[in-house]
């Protein structure tokens, strides 16, 4: 069985989004001084959680 170092593990997503709707995504990311990656990270957790966004 393979053994994984300790910490952080990351997944790639790979999904087709509107482009309109990721630059300004990203925009509003940099003006906030956010990382896009962290948002979704919350995104998806809270998601898990609560079941609603």
């Amino acid at each position: 069985m393979a053994s994984y170092p300790p910490g952080a593990q990351k997944a790639k997503l790979d999904y087709t989004i509107d482009r309109k709707v990721y630059d300004e995504f990203v925009k509003i990311c940099s003006r906030k001084g956010l990382a896009p990656q962290v948002i979704l990270e919350q995104a998806m957790k809270k998601f898990t959680q609560t079941g609603q966004i």
